[in-house]
This record gives structure tokens, sequence and C-alpha cells, in this order.
């Protein structure tokens, strides 16, 4: 079997809740139209993220791409509250600065997101069975739950476990590859941050969790892994840039995957 394209989930709010789509339009900057496309600011200018509020992971978020609306259950609320992105953004800021007890903005990147990592803003690649195998290092974890807290946007399968890790090579190379008719480059395994290791719904730190991951990365990784990249062992997934001729172009679910000559 080919490796293939099994999944493609988006992050239209940086932070929240992600949504699994069908297909995916790449944007003329490498990145995923939707993905990452709002984040929301604190007063200071910095992100209001996973990594500075464990409280975020209490929101839970769901989103209609075509309406552009944004369904939000906070803590305590009541019920659901529905939102158009564009049209109702003050009432949503109004909303989400009383959870967090600080003012907060959502703002808007349509040109690139607002990922981690703006010199490779492409979408972020792993294999199901990867994170199969990472669930099995924490008792008690679903790869559904390891699915959502590495948040990457490109799962492949009919592949074993890092296989993704073909495509990158050593520091500073660059490893072409093609999805359906989507040209790629993989750049690096990705640094993981304090993310990972709390629970997605709950915000909630899982003992040892980094400290687990890398010893288990290190101990499975496979030996034809380039080693240059890890200078610590807290990767998972790959970043990835996209050349100019990708751009306008559709990822779908079940396109195939080839690395091409190098």
């Amino acid at each position: 079997m080919k490796p293939y394209l099994a999944k493609i989930l988006l992050y239209p709010v940086k932070s929240l809740d992600g949504i699994e789509v069908e297909n995916a339009r790449v944007l003329a900057s490498g990145a995923l139209q939707h993905d990452r496309e709002f984040a929301i600011f604190d007063e200071q200018d910095r992100f209001v993220n996973g990594k500075r509020h464990a409280k975020i992971n209490l929101v839970r978020a769901q989103f209609a791409l075509l309406n552009r609306t944004i369904s939000l259950q906070i803590p305590g609320g009541d019920s659901q509250q529905i939102f158009h992105l564009d049209e109702e953004r003050q009432a949503l800021e109004a909303i989400l600065s009383d959870f967090f007890e600080f003012a907060v903005t959502l703002r808007q990147n349509s040109i690139m997101g607002f990922p981690d990592d703006t010199h490779s803003p492409g979408p972020t690649v792993i294999s199901t069975a990867t994170l199969a195998e990472v669930a099995s290092w924490f008792p008690g974890l679903t790869v559904d739950e390891i699915r959502r807290r590495m948040r990457a946007n490109i799962e492949i399968d009919g592949v074993p476990a890092f296989w993704e890790d073909r495509l990158f090579s050593e520091q500073g190379d660059l490893v072409s590859f093609r999805l359906g008719n989507v040209d790629f480059f993989g750049v690096n395994p990705c640094q993981r941050c304090i993310v990972p290791t709390r629970d997605s719904y709950l915000g909630k730190a899982y003992p040892n969790f980094q400290k687990i991951f890398a010893t288990q990365r290190q101990a499975t990784l496979p030996n034809w892994v380039a080693s240059s990249p890890f200078n610590h062992f807290y990767r998972l997934s790959v970043n990835t840039q996209l050349p100019p001729s990708s751009a306008g172009k559709i990822l779908q679910m079940g396109d195939e995957l080839d690395i091409l000559p190098q």
C-alpha cells in the first residue's frame, strides 16, 4: 500500500479545537486556507494560546467554515453561542475577555495565518501509526487525545510509525515530496512545546510527559533517520514549506504521497 492522505485537520482559531475536512486549498504562502486564520491576542500583543494559558483548553469550539461561524461552549455557560467570525467579532471578543478575565482581541491573517514557525508555514505532517505508537507510551491516553495534543494538519496512513521522518534530512537540506498534485518541501521535525503535556479538554498536565516522550522517542528513533535535526528528542511531526507552484491547488483525502528524487 502506498502512503496516502488519511486526515486533514484545520485549526481556524489558533489554540482552539480543530475541524476535520475532506479537502483544503493551498494559499500562496504555503499555508492551508483557514488554518490558524485567526488568533487571540492580549493587550500586550501576545498570543493567548495553549503555551501561556492552560485555561484555553476548557473552551470547546466548532466551526462552519462555509458560513464563517464559530460555536463556543464556555465553562459555566448555559449553551453554545454562535458568532459570525467577520460580522460579530466584537461580541466574540467580549465573551472571550470575560472568560480569560482580561481584554482580548481576535485578529485575522488570511494570507499565512498565525503559524508557530513563520519560516515553514506549510501544513505539519504526521502518520496515524505514529500517533498510535505515542499513545502507547502513556497509559490512559487515546490515539485521538494524542492527535488533539499534537495538532498536526496532515495525517498519513498506509505506513509504519515514524515513517514521516523520511520527509526531512540533515539540517539545512529539504526533502521534496508530492501529495496528489501538491508539491512540498519537508524541513525538520517539529519542536514541541508545553501544549502536548496537557489534557486537551481540561488543561491538566500529565506527570513527566516530556521526559517520558523524549526517552521513548530516542529509543524508537529508526536508525535511518537523519540525526542532525535532533538536538533533543522532544520533536514530532514534520514542518513543511510549499513552492509557489503549489498555490491554489487542492489537497484531497486519499491523495497518494510520493517522495521525489532528491
